[in-house]
């Protein structure tokens, strides 16, 4: 049982990353309707900002801030260079997810150029493991599940108590009513993909703080997991999300203990086929029927 219990609790950290990518991915679908498959390339230049920052200085703070600025400016220039025109212009979902293609490989060959396509070595200072009840966990595990706590509780405030959080709701609901009413919805959007991004740079770091070595297909490698994660908790909707990451963590993390870990992820593919099968809308409206 012991054993068990420890692959659950490494099953949190990964649920804790996998949390905040597929929060961020599903947020800014809710809002925008697009699905954005350069979301990793948000998670990947979170990480090599991070990973930049790092070399001068060990302060995580710093690190942390650099990675959710980076992930927060290239999601800005997705959104206001890419696919704000050709909303404009009227051009359907495909074209956008084709785009969104297209603009995944150009980030990736842009930091391939910048960094080169060998791994690099990301690492915090290596501290012994502490026991917290039956789990086994790092410094680094405890103050990746303690901020992914805190921004989801964040999250949950600004969406359901600030002015913001409300506009953006309106914008998911219906887009053209909430510009009847008077609600900036270009502003929502673009403030929208700026945290999207902000949050996937902020996993992207921390996912690579835990494989210790990357390169510029980090977030690409990662994407289906957080997909996964997303759809079955019911795409765009945040708590799915969450439950979705949850579930997505735990069973890879644990499955590594009985099968080889090289293939814990195709478990995540699996349940998703398998959602996808008997729950199509994900698992949160299944439990919204009950």
């Amino acid at each position: 049982m012991s054993h068990l219990l420890l692959g659950v609790g490494f099953g949190l950290v990964t649920a804790s990353i996998v949390a905040l990518a597929t929060v961020a991915l599903s947020l800014q679908f809710s809002v925008t309707r697009t699905i954005n498959f350069a979301h990793g390339e948000l998670m990947t230049v979170g990480a090599y900002a991070g990973y930049m920052v790092a070399r001068h200085t060990s302060n995580m703070l710093a690190q942390a801030l650099a990675a959710m600025g980076a992930g927060a400016l290239l999601a800005w220039i997705l959104n206001r260079g890419l696919f704000r025109p050709f909303t404009r212009r009227g051009s359907n979902k495909l074209v956008l997810f084709v785009l969104s293609i297209a603009a995944s490989l150009i980030v990736q060959n842009l930091l391939e150029i910048g960094f080169g396509g060998t791994y690099v070595n990301y690492r915090t200072s290596v501290s012994p493991p502490h026991h917290v009840g039956p789990f086994l966990w790092t410094t680094l595990d405890i103050e990746t599940i303690l901020v992914a706590v805190v921004i989801l509780l964040a999250l949950h405030f600004m969406i359901r108590r600030t002015r913001f959080g409300k506009a953006q709701r309106a914008v998911a609901d219906d887009l053209l009513l909430a510009r009847t009413t008077g609600i900036g919805a270009e502003r929502i959007i673009s403030l929208t993909w700026i945290l999207d991004g902000a949050i996937a740079g902020l996993a992207g770091m921390f996912l690579a703080l835990q494989v210790g070595t990357f390169t510029p297909i980090l977030g690409f490698g990662y994407l289906l997991v957080v997909f996964s994660a997303a759809i079955v908790g019911g795409i765009g909707r945040m708590y799915g999300a969450m439950i979705g990451s949850l579930i997505i963590g735990i069973v890879m993390e644990v499955s590594a203990l009985y099968v080889n870990p090289s293939y814990k992820e195709t478990m995540a593919f699996l349940i998703l086929v398998v959602v996808l099968l008997f729950r199509p809308q994900g698992i949160v409206s299944a439990l919204s029927e009950g």
